[in-house]
């Protein structure tokens, strides 16, 4: 089992590394069709995407968060000010 402390890293690792190899295959796809090099041409643009997207990941993920948390309100929130307002 991985240590609680490595999480965050685990996430991104595999949301990059899941997203990374979506997008890749796609787009491998459209610009190639299924020729015989296909496979060969998608895991070098999926190494390619995820050495980038991996690190992305794991420093906008906390941003992202952040924004969220900002851009939501908890539920209690909206019914403790209209028990302030009566």
């Amino acid at each position: 089992m991985i240590p609680e402390k490595y999480a965050t890293l685990l996430f991104g690792a595999i949301l990059s590394g899941l997203m990374s190899l979506l997008v890749s295959g796609i787009s491998t796809f459209r610009a190639t069709g299924l020729s015989d090099g296909f496979p060969a041409l998608w895991l070098a643009a999926w190494l390619t995407a995820w050495l980038v997207a991996f690190p992305v990941v794991v420093f906008v993920a906390p941003l992202t968060g952040k924004l969220v948390r900002r851009l939501t309100a908890k539920r209690h929130s909206a019914s403790h000010r209209q028990e302030q307002r009566e």
